[in-house]
């Protein structure tokens, strides 16, 4: 299931756009404000798109694209504004936004946009070939290597792996992990999540220098070259 978070404090405009994209199939979650969307993106929710209004009451949206982006948090960003000055669309797109729309606009160009952005986001890993590093992952081949070594890994290893090369750089909590490699919901105390961490570590860091698997105490993992 896609879903996208649309960063917008006038209630009518978020509410107008979610109806728009739930009704094509979309989930769709609201936040008011940037650090409220900062605090759902860096907490346990997987969003494919971002739609991001730039005039927010506790800052402005290129402030949030900029920090996502120094974050290494490469999900597809929509701008939304009610300006038009083409400084505010260059300086949106130089600072890492994708897209940009100016109010009023019909929602029938918003889905479009937004159909265009998530097929754009998914052709990154249309040869198969993921890299983070010296580390290689091939989608199609089930091969992993570092350097010139080839790594063995199970199934759930190397769908754990993928999963966290696909989000370079963002921190997935043991939920997000546990929601995409597991088919069932995993018993609340169970240790698995951190058990498979360990093998990957165990495989994939193990006598190198610079260790790619890192834990964001409190919260999770993530993977960064």
């Amino acid at each position: 299931m896609v879903r996208i978070l649309i960063v917008e404090d006038e209630t009518k405009i978020a509410i107008f756009v979610k109806k728009g994209l739930v009704d094509v199939g979309y989930k769709v979650d609201i936040v008011g404000t940037g650090e409220d969307a900062l605090d759902l993106i860096n907490d346990d929710k997987k969003y494919n798109l971002i739609i991001l209004d730039l005039m927010l009451p506790d800052s402005n949206g290129f402030d949030i694209c900029k920090r996502l982006r120094s974050n290494n948090i490469q999900i597809p960003i929509l701008m939304l504004t009610a300006k038009n000055a083409i400084e505010d669309k260059i300086k949106g797109l130089e600072i890492g936004g994708d897209d940009y729309l100016t109010k009023p606009f019909a929602i029938e160009e918003l889905v479009a946009r937004v159909h265009a952005l998530l097929r754009r986001g998914a052709s990154r890993f249309d040869n198969g070939i993921i890299k983070v590093g010296d580390i290689v992952l091939d989608i199609h081949s089930h091969e992993v290597s570092r350097g010139e070594k080839l790594i063995e890994l199970s199934q759930k290893e190397f769908s754990i792996l993928e999963y966290m090369m696909k989000n370079e750089g963002m921190v997935l909590t043991r939920s997000m992990i546990e929601d995409h490699a597991w088919d069932y919901e995993l018993d609340g105390f169970s240790n698995v999540v951190d058990v498979y961490i360990r093998l990957l570590r165990k495989k994939i860091d193990e006598g190198h220098k610079h260790k790619l698997i890192k834990t964001v105490r409190g919260v999770g993992y993530k993977i960064k070259a």
